[in-house]
């Protein structure tokens, strides 16, 4: 297969990953992406970016109360007396006043804006795209731009009113946490999306939502894993995470996501498996165990490394009995046919749980 053509099946299985990760993709607004040949992730991201801001336009711009100050010549919220009493000195016969006024011109609204500018002046986004951008930004006139490194995305916040900018923010983030390199004059650039740690996080959130949309019967979660202590305190340790748990009764799969440019330790000139990953995923089995051995009841714990498959010519593929407990290391190649990708994850799933 040439490198043009694995390029491809990339980015059209980046877009999945998408549809899995943001349920609002799967819209019939958005069904003819899935027909479009797109050449890079800019294009891809450019062309849901405008999709999703011409569907946001239609409903309205979310809106909400900013604090504003300004001199005015009728009460307008409370006075602000410091300045009042300057206009005053000042023979100015105006209130200095705070008040709150519901505005277009918030941080969700800004980030979407300084995204949009960012792809419109790329080279690497097609002209049809970045035409469509363009006559949506002048419905954002009023809105101003936010430096892409002062975003706080862990603080943001989304509810009932702005529900809908979810998707449309996300995608930002992958464009400017993953995307943006600065240039020496100030300006940005767009770089590749497939090596960036936001990739990642979108392996990661895809497989989560695969397993809870395809796979029912099962419960998917990303759920914490308590420390199996005599004492019972847990408050010094550090929190057990896991990516995927999938469960059906006391029978359980603990899936730790890893997509990383190598995928192997080199140690002596050997190969081996990351250290770290594996007494990660060992210590959350092992833990997961203690605590269904307390019901008393059969039960069944195991463990997987799912690797992001590189072009390493060796690549980690092993199955361990440990102590009682299974853990596998295996890759999942995200350069093949997305049907060939579901198949791999449902006989992840087959294997665990039909055995």
């Amino acid at each position: 297969m040439a490198a043009s053509d694995r390029e491809q099946i990339l980015i059209k299985n980046i877009y999945y990953m998408l549809v899995y990760a943001f349920k609002v993709l799967q819209q019939k607004n958005y069904k003819d992406m899935e027909t479009v040949r797109f050449d890079n992730a800019q294009n891809l991201f450019a062309a849901i970016l405008a999709q999703g801001i011409g569907q946001q336009l239609k409903q309205g711009l979310y809106k909400e109360y900013i604090d504003q100050k300004g001199d005015l010549s009728v009460l307008h919220g409370k006075i602000s007396f410091p300045g009042t009493i300057r206009n005053q000195i000042a023979h100015r016969q105006q209130l200095h006043c705070e008040y709150d006024e519901l505005s277009e011109n918030n941080l969700l609204n800004r980030i979407i804006k300084t995204t949009a500018l960012i792809l419109i002046g790329s080279n690497e986004v097609k002209k049809e795209y970045r035409q469509r951008l363009r006559s949506e930004m002048l419905f954002f006139s009023s809105i101003g731009e936010v430096v892409p490194s002062s975003i706080r995305w862990s603080d943001l916040r989304f509810h009932r009113n702005n529900q809908t900018y979810f998707m449309l923010i996300g995608i930002c983030r992958l464009v400017l946490n993953s995307m943006l390199q600065t240039e020496d004059d100030g300006s940005y650039k767009l770089a590749a999306f497939e090596d960036s740690q936001e990739m990642s996080h979108l392996y990661e959130k895809f497989l989560l939502e695969y397993y809870r949309r395809e796979h029912q019967e099962l419960k998917a979660s990303a759920s914490q894993i308590r420390w199996a202590l005599d004492d019972g305190l847990q408050a010094s340790l550090p929190i057990m995470q896991s990516d995927i748990m999938l469960q059906r009764g006391n029978s359980v799969l603990i899936i730790d996501a890893k997509y990383y440019a190598h995928n192997m330790q080199v140690q002596y000139n050997k190969r081996t498996i990351h250290s770290g990953n594996m007494y990660q995923i060992y210590t959350y089995v092992k833990n997961k165990e203690f605590e269904l051995e307390k019901s008393g009841e059969p039960h069944k714990v195991s463990g997987m490394l799912l690797y992001a498959k590189t072009v390493d010519i060796i690549q980690p593929n092993s199955v361990f009995q440990m102590h009682g407990n299974q853990i596998t290391v295996r890759t999942l190649d995200l350069y093949q046919p997305f049907e060939k990708i579901k198949q791999s994850l449902d006989g992840i799933a087959a294997d665990h749980f039909e055995k």
